[in-house]
């Protein structure tokens, strides 16, 4: 059994849980921008949460299954089309030999997943099936997929027909809050700069990928003072230092950058604040437009927001099991 991409759509890539555990020697963790669709395309196929999906920003692919199988796909608000007829998004069906599935226009969100039962067979390197396609290494060939492409599927009867309720199904707006933890160097700003910082609304760029979320807004101020041997020039700058998952830098004092999935380890930005990991898959779901606010929490809310996310995702998975 196996997937033919007859359209890659825009980079498109085989995405799984990531592989972390890398990051301090400068591989990044990788894996679905948003975990939670990822892993609910899963168990809506069946599957594992770990197994490789398709994860296809703003465009979906087009692809043909040589194969019976059954297929989900979850995330970004896209129209679902087999042969060219509606199908159901957040809910598993199941696709012939010869079946072709393809996309309409995006509606809301930025990204789809689409799981397939048994997953897609492609190499575990270091933990994982994850593409980092800037390292050239996972996924399909260590790339984005292109047309042409046929990726193998693994073995598996799948389950169609199971949907996730309606109340549990995310909605995306192109009005959101983030919840950041101030640090390590919100020092280096100004009161002033803190306040425009949190008080601001911020638009998404168009420069919004795997490795970073740039904004547009106000210009902060930071607070002056003579750099130290190393951090360069500009105030914005800092002494090399390592780089959270999250973790918003504002080179130059303007456009404030949250790093993603395959962010680079380490530089001399100062990071002002860090997106709490609940949220970074809401973050993965912004399209260039979407007007932010960044909201400060304590380290005890993330920790609590975190307990939470992970309390809805069990109610998923009993939901989805409890359907079987």
């Amino acid at each position: 059994m196996a997937v033919e991409i007859i359209e890659p759509g825009l980079a498109s890539s085989i995405q799984d849980q990531g592989r972390p555990g890398y990051y301090s020697v400068g591989i990044p963790p990788s894996g679905a921008a948003d975990l939670h669709a990822a892993v609910t395309a899963n168990l809506l196929v069946g599957n594992s949460p770990d197994v490789a999906v398709i994860e296809a920003p703003y465009m979906g692919p087009a692809l043909r299954f040589d194969g019976p199988t059954v297929v989900a796909v979850t995330g970004a608000t896209m129209p679902v089309l087999l042969n060219g007829a509606p199908a159901p998004q957040w809910e598993s069906f199941p696709v012939a030999a010869g079946d072709q599935l393809s996309f309409g226009f995006l509606q809301a969100g930025a990204r789809i997943y689409i799981a397939v039962a048994g997953g897609f067979d492609v190499p575990v390197v270091l933990g994982s099936r994850s593409t980092y396609a800037l390292g050239g290494f996972g996924g399909f060939q260590g790339r984005n997929l292109r047309k042409g492409d046929v990726i193998p599927v693994g073995r598996a009867n799948g389950r169609p027909g199971s949907a996730v309720p309606e109340e549990l199904r995310p909605a995306y707006s192109r009005e959101i809050e983030l919840r950041v933890v101030l640090g390590l160097y919100d020092y280096r700003l100004t009161e002033a700069g803190r306040h425009c910082l949190l008080e601001s609304e911020w638009t998404l760029t168009p420069v919004a990928d795997r490795t970073g979320f740039r904004y547009s807004g106000p210009v902060l101020e930071w607070e002056e003072r003579i750099q130290p041997f190393g951090a360069g020039s500009d105030p914005s700058n800092i002494v090399d230092a390592g780089y959270p998952i999250g973790s918003i830098q504002v080179p130059g004092g303007v456009e404030p950058i949250i790093l993603h999935r395959d962010a680079v380890s380490g530089g001399g930005y100062a990071m002002v604040a860090t997106v709490i990991s609940a949220d970074l898959n809401r973050v993965a779901q912004c399209s260039p437009g979407t007007r932010t606010r960044f909201v400060p929490v304590t380290l005890d809310e993330a920790l609590q927001a975190r307990a939470d996310d992970r309390a809805q995702a069990a109610r998923l998975r009993e939901a989805l099991e409890g359907a079987r």
